[in-house]
């Protein structure tokens, strides 16, 4: 059984933000939220280390998990990796330290730690040009020291194996070493590196497992943000297409974690699906953004808006059409219309540039369409509003009273013509 200490302390001055780095997103949630996901497939013994903004951080995970333990670094005292792991007290014999930055780490990568038998595990990666990198020193599997490009020899600045900051550790060691801990250098912070030098001079068994760059990368910048994020975004897409979902340009298209598809549908580029979205059966059409909403056997697009809390069933929805917190079900809008805290029942027909007009400046009204309902282009349905089933709503109507059941609704201006006028307006004939 294993313990997780996830450390989540840092400020990130390299990301340039008032926003703590672990918080910032890669592809609709928190950095932070997927080392703690991936940890909870290990354990249920998970500490999570912070001190910059941490109410901030702590109050954000909350919102995803119980029975997280939250530990404050003493900063002030014991700063540095070494120091954040002086804080926790983890209660099963080995144990993970990972980095609140490193969103693409999985549970089954860290499961390969626990197949190689030593006291301490630590990860390396193999690096083409390892210039800037602290150099990983191995001999016969066993790792020998960690040593600084600074203080690296001629020969050690030949070595292409760097630290990537994740360990297994057995409990006894982190017991027996983190007092011994000393703050006697440049930065005067408490390295966790310095259990390598301490448990190797001891004669404990320290051993590298080499991992993939992709898996265990580390976000420093918000460059490095970004090429976590389509590192991310490619692995959504390809577990949905695999399970039989059609992408055209799939590099253009942005899967959020939380969303679903069901059955077989397609989407064209450029498409976006955020939060809980539940696509089924379904074609979502090129440049069509679709967020927290339920979409079924309908076709949506092109460059349609699908705002959050909407329910669409066996509909078509075309271009240049936003629909927000409405219900449709078997209904057709081809274009250019504002749907907004509507539910609209089938065989109904939305004309062109129609608009529901749901918000008086203080309160949002529904607005209910029954079946068969045929609005006319360029409709103003001012809510709240109730139209009845089978129902006429003529062109260029501003409906502001219920409709009943078999009606045509009309309210226009009557037309007036003013003969000659254009030419005695521009004085010609």
């Amino acid at each position: 059984m294993f313990s997780v200490i996830i450390m989540a302390a840092g400020a990130g001055t390299r990301m340039k933000s008032t926003t703590p780095k672990v918080l910032h997103k890669i592809s609709g949630k928190e950095m932070l939220y997927y080392s703690i996901n991936e940890a909870k497939k290990l354990t249920n013994d998970i500490e999570v280390v912070v001190y910059h903004q941490k109410e901030r951080v702590i109050e954000s995970m909350k919102n995803y998990f119980d029975n997280i333990t939250f530990i404050t670094q003493d900063h002030t005292n014991f700063p540095g990796t070494g120091g954040a792991v002086k804080c926790c007290n983890p209660i099963n014999e080995k144990v993970f330290i990972l980095n609140g930055d490193m969103p693409l780490v999985t549970a089954d990568e860290l499961k390969k730690f626990d197949e190689i038998d030593a006291d301490i595990v630590m990860s390396v990666i193999h690096l083409e040009n390892p210039d800037g990198y602290g150099r990983v020193v191995i001999e016969n599997g066993e790792v020998k020291k960690i040593v600084e490009q600074k203080d690296a020899s001629e020969e050690e600045k030949k070595i292409q194996y760097v630290n990537a900051g994740v360990y297994l550790v057995k409990k006894d060691i982190l017991d027996k070493f983190l007092p011994l801990l000393s703050d006697d250098n440049a930065q005067k912070e408490y390295y966790l590196t310095d259990i390598i030098d301490l448990a190797k001079k001891s004669g404990k068994t320290i051993k590298a497992i080499e991992v993939k760059e992709e898996d265990f990368k580390g976000v420093n910048s918000k460059f490095d943000l970004a090429n976590a994020e389509r590192i991310h975004q490619n692995r959504i897409k390809e577990k949905w297409m695999k399970n039989g979902v059609i992408m055209h340009l799939p590099e253009t298209i942005y899967i959020e974690n939380d969303v679903s598809f069901i059955g077989e549908c397609e989407i064209e580029s450029g498409c976006v699906f955020k939060e809980e979205s539940v696509i089924e059966n379904s074609f979502i059409k090129s440049n069509s953004i679709v967020e927290n909403s339920f979409i079924k056997n309908s076709e949506i697009g092109p460059m349609a808006r699908i705002r959050p809390a909407s329910k669409i069933k066996d509909s078509k929805i075309g271009n240049f059409v936003e629909i927000k917190k409405s219900t449709l079900n078997d209904v057709k809008a081809g274009h250019l219309a504002y749907l907004g805290d509507a539910e609209i029942d089938s065989g109904t027909n939305i004309g062109a540039g129609t608009i529901t007009c749901n918000y008086d400046g203080k309160n949002k009204y529904k607005t209910i369409i029954g079946k068969d309902v045929f609005v006319g282009s360029d409709s103003q349905l001012v809510a709240p509003v109730v139209i009845e089933d089978n129902v006429m709503i003529a062109a260029g109507s501003t409906i502001t009273k219920d409709v009943k059941q078999g009606e045509l609704a009309i309210s226009r201006t009557p037309q007036k013509s003013i003969k000659n006028f254009f030419y005695k307006f521009f004085g010609r004939k």
